[in-house]
């Protein structure tokens, strides 16, 4: 009952929003009164994030905020809900915890801290943050400026009150980043309107240091003893990463070769997953070690690493066990590994969904890698964090500089 409450009021709360932003889209904000110069940068940046630390999505947003600090930038992270186990946040940077989820809480606490703070751009990440920055700027704020970064794919998301006012928030953004081209292809077809706004940068993946921490020791058994190849994945623990599937491929691989799986990862799926391996006869070469970060000594040491997601926004973690010289294995899902393996050249893809495939393709893998390590790692720099946190701040840069009205 307290559910269909809540979900009633703020069902009007979103229509209030949405006719309120219909008024503002008319209302065009005063032009400043000096522009700024053409070599203005932005001093400082507030990185606006669900959580601190969940996923690949806010391992690419710490990522880009250590680069902006490295640059004399001052960045502020505003996160949703830290929780206890999120850890501190990266040295040099101010975190903020706003203490809950919800668009209008949301709202009230990003005013409570432009009132304080005037950043110089604000981004945001994905609806759950990039909503409450755009309606607060289009009904409150219009000349924050706010750059919207979208990591999924829009069409396999489940509808919330924040997707459902999205398309009415968009054209009050400075910019759009979308990790993949794919991304950024579905972007401006779901949302012709703003397709001007639209760019595409690569994610922050492969940090610097990533050699010297991928020498360090794995404190797992299976990774010293020698008895088998290890076949391992890297992922939260939930149904669009579709681990069930990568668990019956595997049930196929060890029929045919001695090998074992180790996934990383937490979330909703375990108690299902270690069932499942169980039924499949499996447990004996399955373990699931939990979540482990960072996962670079762990992807160095196995023989293969797989990606058995439904949908990806950029699947950083296959980036990642290329740019270890691990030979990798993909579905071919929407979006990114398609593009991150240029259609097969630097990777086995298979079908969404299908097991066999999969089973062969790991198989295939570890009889006969067909990338030496040197090349994979050479592939993966493309994805380099230093190179993503340039062009990163060349959006930010040319926020700050144009300034420009809304796109209604």
């Amino acid at each position: 009952m307290a559910g269909a409450v809540r979900w009633r009021v703020e069902t009007i709360v979103r229509c209030v929003i949405v006719a309120a932003l219909r008024v503002s889209a008319a209302v065009r904000p005063a032009a400043p009164s000096r522009p700024p110069p053409e070599d203005a940068r932005p001093r400082r940046v507030a990185l606006f994030m669900r959580r601190l630390r969940e996923g690949g999505g806010e391992e690419s947003t710490l990522a880009l905020a250590r680069g902006l600090a490295a640059r004399g930038i001052a960045v502020d992270l505003l996160v949703l809900r830290v929780g206890s186990a999120s850890g501190a946040a990266p040295e040099g940077m101010r975190l903020i915890d706003f203490g809950g989820d919800g668009i209008v809480m949301a709202c009230c606490r990003l005013l409570r801290y432009l009132g304080r703070v005037r950043p110089d751009v604000l981004l945001a990440n994905n609806p759950g943050t990039g909503v409450p920055a755009l309606v607060t700027k289009a009904l409150v704020l219009r000349n924050l400026r706010v750059v919207f970064r979208y990591g999924n794919v829009i069409s396999m998301q489940p509808v919330t009150h924040a997707s459902r006012l999205l398309k009415h928030v968009l054209p009050f953004a400075d910019a759009i980043v979308a990790v993949s081209e794919g991304a950024a292809d579905e972007f401006e077809r779901t949302f012709p309107r703003v397709a001007p706004l639209v760019r595409h940068v690569p994610s922050p993946v492969v940090p610097p240091d990533l050699a010297e921490v991928a020498a360090a020791r794995v404190e797992h058994p299976w990774f010293g003893d020698g008895a088998a190849p290890i076949v391992l994945s890297a992922g939260r623990l939930a149904p669009e990463k579709d681990h069930a599937m990568l668990l019956r491929a595997f049930a196929e691989v060890v029929k045919l070769r001695n090998a074992r799986l180790v996934v990383l990862g937490e979330g909703p799926e375990r108690a299902g997953l270690t069932a499942l391996a169980r039924k499949l006869e499996i447990s004996r070469c399955v373990d699931f070690p939990g979540d482990r970060r960072p996962p670079f000594p762990w992807m160095a040491k196995a023989r293969v690493f797989v990606l058995s997601s439904g949908w990806e926004g950029l699947p950083r973690v296959l980036i990642e066990a290329m740019a270890c010289g691990t030979p990798v294995v993909s579905t071919d899902c929407p979006y990114g590994p398609r593009e991150i393996l240029a259609g097969g050249r630097w990777g086995r893809l298979v079908p969404v969904g299908d097991s066999i495939s999969m089973a062969a393709a790991i198989v295939e893998t570890l009889d006969a890698p067909p990338i030496p390590p040197d090349l994979l790692v050479r592939r993966a720099n493309r994805w380099a964090a230093e190179s993503s946190v340039v062009r990163h701040l060349k959006v930010l840069n040319d926020v700050v500089r144009e300034h420009r009205p809304p796109c209604c």
